[in-house]
C-alpha cells in the first residue's frame, strides 16, 4: 500500500520526500495457484520417486497445454531459452537467422549460442512486432529462417511473415514468451510456423517455478525434440539422436498443472490492472500506454508506457529514476536492444543504422508493475508519480 498522497513534484522521493512505498514493487511477480493443491501434487511426485525423466506430471501437463492451445504436440522443457535452442536445432536452422532486436536476449542468443548469426530486422513501432519488409531486405543467400516474436502478447505479423518465409524458402518459428493464450485471427498462439517456444518462467502469466516448451502440429519435428531433450535416448541404452539435457522435472509440472487452473484469474487480474492504469494515466502528456486488441485475447502481462523523450531517452530515463525513488522498479525492457548488447554490439558496431524504428523504442518504452498483487491504490499512487514527473519542470 502507499504511504503518501503525490499532488505534484514537490512530494516526489526524487525531489526529497519519503518513497511511495516501503517496500518495492517490482514489474512481475509470481502469479501462484491454490497452495493446497499444489502441496497434493508435490506430495504424489514424492510418493512416486519419480522426480524427473519424462514423468507422469509432465506428461499430463503436456497434454493438458495442447489441448488449451489446440495443437498437437506440446514438448516440455527445463525453461525456454533451452526450448528455443532444440527447436532451432531440430528445424536444421544454420548460416543466419533474421529475429528482432527488440525482444529478450535469449532470441538472440539461442541461435549465437549453436554458431548461428543472427541477423536483426527493424520493427514496426506501432506494433513493436517485426516488420515484415525489414526482414524481406535482411534476407541474403546464407539466410535460413526467420523467428517472429509476439511481443507483449501482441500477436507478430503472421500471415506476413510465413509470406516472406515462403518466397524465399525459408523456415519460420515464433518465440511466443509472452504469448500463452493469445490469439490471431481467432487461432491460438501455439499453432503457426514450425512451432512456437513458451516460457514457463516465474515471472510470465503462467508458471512451473521455471520451464518452458515447444509445441508444434508436425509430428516428425515434435519427434525430434524429444529425442533432442533427453540426449537422444530411445530407451535404456540406444542413442539415435545428437541431443541435450532438456527435460522439465515433475516438481514444476506440478505447479504448472496447478497455475493452468488458476490461469483465468491471473489474466483477469492483469486485465483489471491495465483498465485501472489505462483510465490513470489518461491525458499525461508525453506518456502513451500502449494497447491491447481485444480479439487477440491478450494475457495483459506487461503494461507498457511509451515516453515521448527524442532519440535520447532522457525523459525516460527521469521518469524510471523518479519511480524507482518511490521503490517503484519500472523496467526499460529491452534497452537498448538485442544489437546493442555484448556480443552484438561489438559483432555488428553498425546495426543501429537499419534499425530506426527499434532504438527509438527502446528510447521511449518502460514498463510497470502488474500482478495480482497490485491493488488499485498502488496504480493510482504509480500514476500520480508519473503525471507529477511529467509536467512541465518535474
Amino acid at each position: 500500500m502507499p504511504i503518501k498522497v503525490i499532488r505534484d513534484k514537490f512530494d516526489l522521493a526524487i525531489n526529497g520526500a519519503p518513497p511511495a512505498f516501503a517496500e518495492p514493487l517490482h514489474v512481475g511477480r509470481p502469479n501462484l495457484g491454490n497452495h493446497e493443491a499444489f502441496l497434493q501434487r508435490a506430495a504424489q511426485v514424492l510418493d512416486s520417486k519419480w522426480l524427473t525423466n519424462n514423468g507422469p506430471i509432465v506428461q499430463e501437463l503436456e497434454r493438458r497445454i495442447a489441448d488449451h492451445l489446440g495443437v498437437k504436440h506440446c514438448i516440455a522443457m527445463c525453461n525456454g531459452t533451452v526450448a528455443l535452442e532444440i527447436a532451432i536445432r531440430a528445424l536444421g536452422l544454420t548460416g543466419e537467422v533474421i529475429v528482432p532486436s527488440w525482444t529478450f536476449i535469449a532470441t538472440a542468443h539461442a541461435l549465437h549460442w549453436q554458431g548461428i548469426t543472427p541477423v536483426f530486422a527493424d520493427i514496426d513501432p506501432a506494433t513493436h512486432n517485426l516488420d515484415p519488409d525489414a526482414v524481406r531486405r535482411m534476407i541474403t543467400p546464407r539466410t535460413s529462417g526467420i523467428i517472429g516474436v509476439h511481443l507483449w502478447g501482441r500477436p507478430a505479423p503472421i500471415d506476413a511473415l510465413q509470406a516472406v518465409a515462403d518466397e524465399h524458402g525459408l523456415k519460420l518459428m515464433f518465440d511466443a514468451a509472452h504469448a500463452f493464450g493469445c490469439t490471431y485471427r481467432g487461432q491460438t498462439i501455439g499453432r503457426f510456423g514450425a512451432c512456437e517456444v513458451l516460457s514457463f518462467h516465474a515471472t510470465k502469466v503462467f508458471n512451473t517455478f521455471e520451464g518452458g516448451a515447444a509445441v508444434t502440429d508436425d509430428d516428425d519435428l515434435a519427434e525430434t525434440m524429444r529425442l533432442m531433450r533427453n540426449f537422444g535416448f530411445v530407451g535404456y541404452d540406444n542413442v539415435i539422436h545428437p541431443g541435450t539435457k532438456g527435460k522439465m522435472p515433475e516438481i514444476n509440472a506440478a505447479m504448472g498443472l496447478v497455475n493452468l487452473d488458476a490461469l483465468p484469474g491471473f489474466v483477469e487480474a492483469n486485465r483489471h490492472n491495465y483498465e485501472t492504469y489505462a483510465a490513470a494515466l489518461a491525458g499525461i502528456d508525453g506518456l502513451r500506454l500502449l494497447d491491447y486488441d481485444p480479439a487477440t485475447n491478450p494475457n495483459y502481462q506487461y503494461v507498457v508506457v511509451e515516453v515521448d523523450s527524442g532519440r535520447d531517452g532522457k525523459r525516460r530515463d527521469d521518469l524510471v529514476a523518479a519511480l524507482h525513488a518511490e521503490n517503484v522498479l519500472v523496467r526499460k525492457y529491452f534497452w537498448p536492444g538485442c544489437h546493442g548488447m555484448l556480443p552484438y554490439r561489438e559483432l555488428f558496431p553498425h546495426a543501429g543504422l537499419l534499425l530506426e524504428h527499434s532504438v527509438a523504442i527502446a528510447n521511449r518504452v518502460a514498463i510497470l508493475p502488474t500482478g495480482v498483487s497490485l491493488g488499485t491504490d498502488d496504480i493510482e499512487t504509480i500514476a500520480a508519480v508519473c503525471r507529477a514527473c511529467m509536467s512541465d519542470g518535474a
